[in-house]
């Protein structure tokens, strides 16, 4: 395991900190995963680590941007350390989905694949069981 799994897990509120999955229901722990890779200069220290579900570190990987609406466009994705969830994204606890309510948030949401069939079906019943968001 991570040498800073207890410490990042314990700051993330053992949350996913990109679509806030929580680790409860999971039967492993969640990943701890660089923000800006180290294949992109990215420091191996807590400010440039999160905490991820396996859906959204391997969707992740080494990348920190992508393009939503306009291809020709890269947008940051979310930072953990830099941005606040709740200023990105939103979530239609009706419907089960996170909204991207920035252009980091929905490009974060589409390439993160966040709202893909089991992600939708998997929120909404931890929604039933006062475990999201």
């Amino acid at each position: 395991m991570n040498p800073y799994y207890a410490a990042i897990a314990e700051r993330a509120n053992h949350r996913c900190e990109y679509c806030h999955a929580p680790e409860l229901v999971f039967n492993f722990p969640f990943e701890v995963e660089h923000i800006i890779p180290i294949a992109r200069q990215g420091k191996n220290d807590e400010a440039n680590l999160a905490l991820a579900c396996r859906s959204c570190n391997l969707r992740k990987g080494t990348r920190i941007c992508g393009s939503a609406i306009d291809p020709s466009i890269e947008i940051s994705f979310f930072r953990p350390r830099e941005n606040k969830w709740v200023e990105h994204f939103q979530v239609d606890a009706e419907l089960g989905v996170v909204v991207g309510i920035t252009d980091i948030g929905k490009v974060t949401v589409e390439n993160l694949v966040m709202n893909s069939t089991a992600q939708v079906a998997a929120r909404q019943l931890w929604i039933r069981l006062g475990l999201f968001p």
